[in-house]
């Protein structure tokens, strides 16, 4: 099971989409992917930024949004995410509040996050991340979380 992230939602619309995630994506059964409401304000935010697009929110609605299922960001993944931050912050490894909240929400949910932002995700102890865009799509493993 397998959280979406944005850079690889994204990737579904593009005129040249990576063919390594495309590939992958094409041999999962959609009901084995979601994606955060996190993920939708970044989608919705980038297709405002991109204003003289605007066709460009009308095809994420109808060509991406409906291939997933959106998790949203609740009191259970507020309290993870406030650890995470705890916890970043601490070891010096802060990331942006958005990651640390789609980390929150696959990590309540058990759910692997596929990204090709491996940088920041890497840092989030126990979070399973698989870089999908890759010829070879390993997994990253996890991290663990010392208290």
């Amino acid at each position: 099971m397998y959280l979406m992230d944005t850079n690889m939602l994204s990737e579904i619309i593009k005129r040249n989409p990576n063919k390594s995630f495309m590939d992958r994506l094409k041999t999962v059964p959609s009901a084995a992917l979601f994606t955060s409401t996190i993920c939708v304000m970044e989608l919705r935010f980038g297709a405002l930024k991109r204003g003289s697009s605007p066709s460009l929110w009308p095809r994420i609605e109808q060509n991406i949004l409906p291939k997933v299922r959106i998790l949203s960001f609740t009191y259970k993944e507020a309290i993870k995410a406030g650890e995470l931050i705890s916890h970043l912050y601490s070891s010096g490894q802060l990331i942006g509040i958005e990651d640390i909240m789609i980390g929150s929400i696959a990590l309540c949910n058990g759910l692997t996050v596929v990204s090709a932002n491996t940088r920041h995700f890497s840092r989030i102890p126990d979070l399973k991340i698989d870089d999908w865009s890759q010829s070879v799509s390993v997994p990253l493993g996890t991290r663990r979380l010392l208290l």
